[in-house]
């Protein structure tokens, strides 16, 4: 078997002058791992654009048309922080199936990564924090479809809280929502996850770590999920602009292989969506965003 990489063009779509820096990585981190040999050009595939139909088991309907008909305010375009365009709403939409296509080859070779996605800020109404869909509800949503039984787990180790996919979920108990972010990170108002870990500013890889496996194996032996959903930010790092936290580029690839080891040891498929990463040199954020590629690899043997 190989590992299962969407990645599109469309990813890495330019945006005005001043709003392109998040966007460099999703065309640099492929092309580094097919560089090195990591993967290659038979491991990446690209989305087809998400159906309305399935969108719309997620978000509200005139939130959709307001995306595709270009007709956001200006104040909900500042609370998302990128001027509106077709091609970023395309972008989204091609982003959501992509970790849909992760979904359902992970639940074949127990792994598939999304180089972009981790849009956990998007609401059902309303776009947050760069994100205009919520391409882990959305996946989560379309499987609960398909499966209506199925035990959902949503990991998100961004920095930030997954607000979005909190909200989403709130009354689901059937997709857990586990959040272990910085307690004085945006967003400043938090919702509720199922399970919320609100970390002080200057945790180092111990602290973290320690916490980390606690709880993961609290959730993996109470839920026993299906499938797992990782949000795997890079904003953790202590080199991050905006984290507040001071996990090393080691401590940052050791997560990655603790959540790994644990849906590898516990049989359950993970889907994987990249997330947050803003450190000054983008060098950094590419290195560790390919680092879980490389963990994934490594421990699923692919």
């Amino acid at each position: 078997m190989s590992i299962y990489i969407s990645y599109h063009p469309v990813y890495a779509h330019p945006l005005p002058e001043g709003h392109r820096f998040p966007m460099i990585k999703y065309e640099l981190i492929p092309e580094q791992l097919l560089y090195e040999g990591s993967i290659s050009i038979e491991n990446i595939f690209a989305p087809e654009p998400c159906a309305d139909e399935v969108l719309l088991w997620t978000h509200e309907r005139d939130y959709l048309n307001k995306l595709k008909n270009q007709a956001l305010s200006a104040s909900e375009q500042r609370k998302i922080g990128f001027p509106q365009s077709l091609q970023l709403t395309h972008r989204e939409i091609m982003i959501a199936q992509g970790t849909i296509n992760c979904c359902i080859h992970a639940m074949i070779q127990g792994v598939a990564l999304n180089v972009a996605g981790g849009t956990h800020h998007a609401y059902a109404d309303r776009g947050e924090g760069f994100c205009l869909l919520n391409d882990f509800a959305i996946a989560a949503n379309y499987l609960l479809h398909q499966n209506p039984g199925l035990q959902i787990l949503i990991i998100d180790l961004d920095v930030h809280q997954g607000n979005g996919t909190a909200k989403i979920f709130e009354q689901e108990p059937r997709v857990f929502t586990f959040s272990m972010h910085g307690a004085h990170n945006y967003p400043f108002h938090k919702e509720k996850s199922h399970l919320d870990i609100a970390l002080p500013d200057g945790m180092g890889d111990a602290g973290y770590l320690s916490l980390l496996e606690k709880n993961l194996i609290h959730l993996f032996q109470s839920l026993k999920p299906d499938i797992v959903f990782f949000l795997s930010g890079v904003d953790i790092l202590e080199t991050d602009k905006y984290g507040k936290l001071k996990i090393s580029m080691q401590g940052c690839r050791q997560r990655d292989e603790m959540v790994f080891h644990f849906c590898k040891d516990y049989k359950t498929p993970v889907a994987v969506a990249m997330g947050g990463g803003y450190s000054a040199d983008i060098r950094i954020i590419v290195e560790a965003h390919c680092n879980t590629f490389r963990a994934a690899k490594e421990i699923f043997q692919l």
